[in-house]
């Protein structure tokens, strides 16, 4: 891997990381705490691929509040 791409790669998951903390603090602004979301960047090409935000797993009552805020903010 290039510089270049190195670069590329780390600029990838530093976003990425921004990205995860602005959803973390957003769904903890309507009471929803995720207990495991990750990054899951890609290995093979990764400077060609966007990092992705795994969410991860939650209990049943957090996915039913997701679920009420959700529905709370469609209407």
């Amino acid at each position: 891997m290039t510089d270049k791409e190195l670069e590329a790669v780390m600029n990838g998951i530093q976003r990425a990381e921004a990205v995860r903390e602005e959803l973390g603090a957003a769904l903890a602004g309507v009471g929803v705490t995720l207990p495991s979301p990750a990054l899951d960047v890609p290995m093979v090409a990764a400077w060609h691929a966007e990092p992705l935000i795994d969410l991860g797993r939650c209990n049943l009552p957090t996915a039913r509040k997701l679920a009420a805020v959700l529905r709370g903010a469609a209407r």
